[in-house]
């Protein structure tokens, strides 16, 4: 109750900069429209833009963006009435949705067209070492550039014992996923394993308590100085709109970008693999990018390991089970040698980022040696180097979890600490 009585009065007061808060609400959702509007001409036979394909990715991609700083608002307020590990992680779930819709479209469509079952898998796999290679050092070099200008020589990103429960669920989902490679295929079994696994963590992170009161500012505020039914009703809108905004955009952004690629001769299956979930990731990428520009780089943060999580269960345990009800049968979605490799090599670095975070923190020196690894993939395609790489992940791991071996109990103590806590009580019972 403290909270919300804390929180209201600064943003009632009737002043110029609450109007301009409510302002910049107002000019986000008239960004985010266009998608929903054009898709939805589009889909009825209405109305067929015939844009360059550069206009087409500008459009979408705007209302991805803008979209994703609506999400940012919002979720900055419901983290101060749910969960704070829960709000953060049911905004992953919304940001990945463009990933899904690429990757289950492939997924479905693979029993008539068998070359989308290798399109689904090289998307997914694409899009995980681009969370992890490339986006999680993105949010540590905005953190380290704003701990440099506040005279921080050696800065190094705290995690936050939230985090705790979301690396070892990471850490249990990469472990099994090596088991997908060695058999060659993904089934219903993997669903029935990865599926109930992200429902667990979800559930577990619905019990951290919400977040520590944070200053409020912009429209965050603005939208916390409702009364306390409209708040909720705003954050639910926000959340549900910018979702259906994101989801709508996906696909058009994703084909203008992979079309443009086409047009300078790059490969489907690059253009699959790496292209469409940059694309398709962009709304994580934004996401994060915002929240460590407002200096909430922990937070931008555990975005990415919520999503690398629902990615690395939900969306892998989603595929066979997509590709049997489409089939109409229970057979497995196989894959081809490439395949097996990309898998393997995807598992090898997603234990390599567990191992690093195992002390609940990354350094400059963790997340460069990330990034020049993923960096080195995308120049040497060759069967070999992939499997080269796969081992210098897995030798890297190995270090680490050697080296920082007196990290590995304090976190799962931290975890049992997180699970033990009560249920947080929702503030929606309390009233202003």
């Amino acid at each position: 109750m403290a909270r919300d009585k804390e929180i209201m009065p600064v943003g009632r007061e009737a002043s110029p900069s609450n109007f301009r808060n409510w302002l910049q609400i107002a000019i986000a959702i008239a960004l985010a429209l266009p998608a929903l509007v054009l898709r939805i001409l589009e889909l009825t036979g209405v109305y067929h833009p015939h844009w360059p394909n550069l206009v087409i990715a500008a459009i979408f991609g705007l209302s991805i963006l803008a979209a994703a700083t609506l999400l940012v608002w919002a979720s900055e307020v419901a983290e101060q009435l749910i969960s704070a590990t829960l709000a953060l992680a049911l905004l992953a779930i919304i940001a990945v949705l463009p990933e899904y819709a690429v990757d289950l479209y492939f997924a479905w469509t693979a029993p008539d067209n068998p070359e989308n079952a290798h399109l689904a898998l090289a998307n997914m796999t694409g899009a995980n070492r681009l969370l992890v290679g490339f986006a999680w050092p993105v949010v540590f070099l905005l953190f380290w550039r704003q701990q440099r200008k506040l005279g921080v020589k050696k800065p190094v990103l705290q995690l936050g014992n939230q985090n705790a429960v979301a690396l070892i669920f990471l850490g249990i989902a990469t472990i099994y996923s090596f088991s997908i490679p060695a058999r060659g295929h993904l089934s219903l079994l993997d669903s029935g394993i990865l599926i109930p696994l992200f429902i667990i963590y979800l559930l577990i992170s619905s019990r951290a308590p919400p977040a520590e009161e944070v200053p409020l500012v912009g429209p965050a505020m603005a939208l916390a100085s409702l009364p306390i039914r409209l708040r909720w009703a705003a954050i639910i809108g926000i959340f549900a709109f910018a979702a259906a905004a994101i989801f709508a955009a996906a696909e058009p952004f994703a084909n203008g970008l992979v079309d443009t690629g086409e047009s300078l001769g790059v490969s489907e299956y690059l253009l699959v693999q790496w292209i469409a979930p940059l694309a398709s990731e962009s709304p994580e990428f934004v996401l994060a990018a915002l929240l460590a520009t407002r200096g909430r780089a922990q937070a931008g943060l555990t975005v990415l390991l919520s999503s690398k999580v629902n990615q690395w269960t939900l969306l892998v345990g989603s595929l066979p089970l997509v590709f049997a009800i489409s089939a109409g049968s229970i057979d497995p979605l196989s894959f081809d040698a490439r395949q097996v490799e990309e898998v393997f090599l995807t598992a090898a670095q997603s234990l390599f980022a567990v191992a690093i975070l195992t002390s609940l923190s990354l350094g400059p020196w963790e997340a460069g040696i990330m990034f020049v690894l993923f960096i080195g993939q995308l120049f040497f395609p060759q069967s070999e180097i992939r499997w080269a790489f796969s081992v210098v992940y897995l030798l890297l791991s190995a270090r680490w979890f050697i080296v920082e071996r007196r990290y590995i109990p304090i976190l799962f103590k931290t975890a049992r600490q997180e699970v033990s806590q009560p249920p947080p009580i929702p503030h929606s019972a309390l009233g202003d």
